[in-house]
């Protein structure tokens, strides 16, 4: 009797998950990183977009509305209006027969003279900043009708500065000249800094121990002195501070690149290469520094806030942009010095920037934790 064995069902094999693919799925559940990556990409998307849609161009000047409060109210108020109005009806030096009302954003009022009205009165008010259109309708014999025209009124959200600038519109010029040299001068140090780092790291020896003590003397350079040179020689601009900043922060970088180089070109992978005649470069393009990246995200989320800090204190200090851009820091120091009488103009750029940090420095913990390799 042949006995017949019974079928063996062989599962399909279970697709695994990289280091990378663990580290996502992990970040996602992190509620505040994810929360903050959406906070940073509606902020990006304000600083890039918002200045193309918003009524108010960031550099332009409303003499007429200067350090008006932050609110939803429509300027120029109701109270204001007929007087603006009345006072340039008396340059016209004609009587109106009716005093003038507004109805609707437009301010009409009926005239009368012994002689015939020269239509050239709409002058006064096509000169003004607070009225636009005027019409003036006469009647047959000219000496009496109905002059109108409309107000301009306008939204200030977040009020206007001491010249009479729109605070919105000057706040998202701000974000997005903060976040681009954060984001700038971070790839550069990025760059710099992992190739300098894995290059001393991995050589070792005498070559690690020159380079190292190069990093050494930079770093006995103070920034500020270094920021003062740089803009001695070429000028206040913000392709300035964007080289000062990288310049100087990728020192950070090369040490903690260096010290994990260190430890990696120990590794059985790294020795099994160079057994199989990699070559250094080779070694360093595909061993060393994907291996050191998940440390180099998490300092390069600390580094973005550390930047906008730097060129936020630059500016402070009067080194920063030039007007008419404007960046965070700029917008608070000049907040500084309005503060007693105009408080809004330090509160929103305050809040804008305390945002921003607080946003990077949560997922940059989300990141440390979710590429911590003893936290799988």
């Amino acid at each position: 009797m042949t006995v017949t064995p019974d079928p063996v069902t062989i599962d399909a094999p279970v697709a695994g998950r990289s280091l990378w693919q663990d580290a996502w799925l992990r970040l996602r559940r992190n509620r505040a990183a994810v929360a903050s990556a959406i906070v940073l990409l509606v902020l990006a998307v304000i600083g890039v977009f918002g200045p193309m849609l918003y009524p108010h161009p960031h550099d332009r000047v409303y003499p007429q509305f200067v350090r008006v409060p932050a609110g939803l109210e429509a300027w120029p108020r109701a109270d204001t209006v007929l007087p603006n109005f009345e006072r340039e009806l008396n340059r016209t030096r004609l009587a109106p027969a009716t005093p003038p009302e507004l109805d609707g954003g437009v301010v009409s009022v009926t005239l009368t003279a012994d002689e015939p009205i020269d239509p050239r009165i709409l002058r006064y008010f096509e000169r003004s900043d607070l009225f636009f259109n005027p019409q003036l309708v006469l009647s047959e014999d000219g000496r009496s009708g109905t002059l109108s025209a409309q107000v301009q009124q306008l939204h200030f959200i977040f009020g206007t500065d001491a010249l009479g600038r729109d605070l919105a519109a000057r706040i998202m010029i701000g974000v997005r000249i903060s976040l681009a040299i954060g984001l700038l001068a971070s790839v550069m140090a990025l760059v710099l800094g992992v190739a300098y780092g894995a290059t001393a790291g991995y050589l070792g020896g005498r070559v690690d121990s020159l380079m190292m003590r190069v990093v050494d003397v930079l770093y006995s350079l103070p920034f500020i002195f270094f920021v003062i040179l740089l803009v001695v020689f070429f000028g206040r601009n913000i392709f300035i501070i964007f080289i000062a900043i990288g310049a100087t922060e990728w020192l950070d970088m090369a040490r903690i690149v260096r010290g994990q180089t260190l430890s990696l070109k120990r590794q059985e992978f790294v020795q099994a290469a160079e057994a199989l005649g990699a070559t250094r470069r080779g070694i360093l393009r595909r061993h060393i520094i994907p291996n050191t990246l998940g440390p180099v995200v998490v300092f390069v989320t600390l580094l973005v806030p550390k930047a906008i800090l730097l060129e936020s204190l630059l500016s402070f200090l009067g080194l920063g942009v030039q007007e008419p851009l404007t960046s965070l820091g700029l917008l608070i120091s000049e907040g500084a010095s309005n503060m007693r009488g105009a408080s809004w103009l330090l509160i929103w750029p305050a809040l804008t920037l305390t945002a921003i940090l607080f946003a990077l420095n949560f997922l940059g913990d989300g990141l440390r934790d979710s590429l911590d390799p003893k936290d799988r």
